[in-house]
């Protein structure tokens, strides 16, 4: 494929080629209904059907982390602000923000006459409830809300977030937590609620089986007014090539997560469907877990990039439709550093830094080092058949220079959970770490970040986050992220692979997807606004 044809796909967006019945009950991993709700209708009716790669394992404000997670909740729980799909900052369950000249205070003016699903009103003690339990340490979300100190009710309708410091990232990041119904959340608690959440959304949720389907119905009584349809479904299909199948058979409508690069590009020339190309924030990598012995030294993980073809990579299995990542943040975001060390494929100076840090090469090929094999285990989500070959290639490279990855798989709950507590050794997947809409990489490379999947313990990383939060210049913040991504490609916490370019395809059978996307995850949080045609 030509490098003319690679770059004009970002730039493209063009098309190519029942209402369900579920009965009400409630059991274990299964939750239907919210507090005996009758079955709902939109204002034009039918199903809108999406499919994602991973199970669903949550429905509450922690689990908004992994896109197939958040395209189900920001339609069952709304926050006060969303970063739309042009990166624009929409106000959702607030009408107006003031954000005072110090960056100390937010003043959310709050829409009136809100209803929760259980018919209680939405009203500022909840977003005190919800913005000072989420910010207790051990919540996932609890990074965002780094400099907070209290949330003041100064009324009914208006909440007051006072901070003990400047948090440039606050408004964009905090304020994409949703808000939970005070009452309801204390009753039955956080773990409770991520099982039977009630929200404002546009559905309550009908079914949910996690690793098979999760069923949302229309809420007629949302605040911007009833969905148009009766039903949205999001079906777990890990699969890419049944994904395809469904799209093509009319059994699904769109895709959460990418298909394979053939199909996407077969898509381009159907006028059935539309393609939506937008580049992506999260890297492809490989979190390793530094905190083991034979992953602790810096020089044996340096070691492994230099060992790894990650341009042969793009090339053979993304169809070269990627970028070699050479920082944790992406080239078109503002704050990216191209002056950072990088990593060229040289599996020479791959063996030099092993035998460097006392790793020798053993009978059977893979370095030993005071009896310990330099091995571990890459654990990749079950069914990805689009990460899995890249994991194999990478396995195939990293035993050339003696390294030994062995590969494992499991739900991505459990990979998630595994990596959080440290007792996984690596994984390969994407997760952002600093986007456009902000680029401190707080939750992931911070100490205590709730998605610090490396375990990562750096104290100059530290300090150069809170002091990037602490910033609301962004020409004095530049520095700031630059020194962030230089210590990063030193440190090596994580094996960066590419980023790649987000294709996802839909039917036009769903109608009201906007004109103008540059991205693509926020399209699944508008669930009110599309129609089944």
């Amino acid at each position: 494929m030509s490098d003319g044809k690679r770059t004009n796909l970002i730039d493209r967006t063009i098309s190519r080629r029942q209402f369900l019945k579920y009965s009400v009950y409630s059991a274990a991993g299964v939750y239907v209904g919210v507090n005996g709700l009758a079955w709902a209708q939109g204002a034009s009716g039918g199903e809108i059907v999406w499919m994602g790669h991973q199970e669903v394992a949550g429905l509450g404000p922690n689990d908004i982390g992994a896109d197939v997670h958040a395209a189900v909740i920001f339609n069952v729980l709304n926050p006060l602000v969303h970063v739309n799909h042009v990166t624009e900052t929409e106000m959702v369950l607030a009408r107006e923000v003031e954000v005072a000249a110090d960056g100390l205070t937010y003043t959310f003016h709050l829409h009136q006459d809100v209803r929760f699903h259980d018919g209680s009103e939405f009203t500022a003690d909840d977003v005190k409830y919800t913005y000072e339990f989420y910010a207790q340490p051990g919540n996932t979300v609890a990074s965002r809300f780094i400099g907070m100190r209290e949330v003041e009710v100064v009324d009914r309708y208006t909440a007051r977030v006072h901070m003990d410091s400047v948090n440039a990232a606050f408004l964009r990041v905090a304020g994409e937590v949703p808000i939970v119904p005070a009452a309801y959340h204390a009753s039955v608690g956080d773990d409770g609620f991520r099982t039977a959440p009630i929200g404002t959304g546009a559905f309550t949720v009908a079914s949910w089986r996690p690793a098979e389907s999760t069923v949302l119905a229309a809420f007629p009584g949302h605040f911007r007014g009833a969905p148009l349809v009766d039903t949205l479904r999001l079906d777990v299909v890990p699969e890419p090539s049944v994904r395809t199948i469904a799209l093509l058979t009319g059994d699904a409508d769109g895709t959460v997560w990418p298909l394979s690069t053939e199909d996407n590009i077969d898509f381009m020339d159907d006028p059935d469907f539309r393609v939506v190309a937008t580049n992506w924030n999260s890297p492809r990598h490989i979190p390793l877990n530094t905190r083991l012995p034979q992953l602790s030294d810096k020089r044996v993980r340096q070691a492994m990039m230099f060992a790894l073809d990650r341009q042969r990579i793009v090339d053979d299995l993304e169809s070269g439709f990627g970028t070699v990542a050479t920082s944790h943040l992406a080239p078109h975001n503002p704050f990216y550093n191209p002056n950072v060390p990088l990593y060229p494929y040289d599996p020479e100076r791959a063996k030099s830094l092993l035998d460097e840090a006392g790793w020798t090469v053993g009978s059977d090929g893979i370095r030993v080092k005071d009896g310990m094999r330099l091995s571990f285990t890459c654990t990749t989500i079950s069914g990805d058949q689009t990460r899995r070959p890249m994991a194999e290639l990478a396995q195939i490279f990293l035993r050339e220079v003696g390294v030994e990855m062995q590969l494992a798989e499991a739900p991505v709950a459990s990979i998630l959970e595994g990596l959080r507590q440290g007792t996984l050794e690596a994984s390969l997947f994407n997760w952002t770490m600093g986007s456009t809409t902000d680029p401190s990489p707080t939750s992931t490379l911070l100490s205590n970040g709730g998605d610090n999947f490396t375990g990562f313990a750096n104290e100059e990383m530290d300090r150069l986050i809170q002091e990037g939060l602490n910033v609301v210049d962004p020409a004095a913040r530049m520095p700031i992220y630059a020194r962030t991504q230089e210590l990063f490609a030193e440190e090596v916490p994580a094996l960066l692979l590419h980023f790649n370019q987000g294709v996802l395809v839909f039917s036009n059978r769903m109608k009201g997807l906007p004109e103008v996307i540059t991205s693509s995850t926020p399209l699944f949080y508008r669930g009110n606004e599309y129609s089944k045609g």
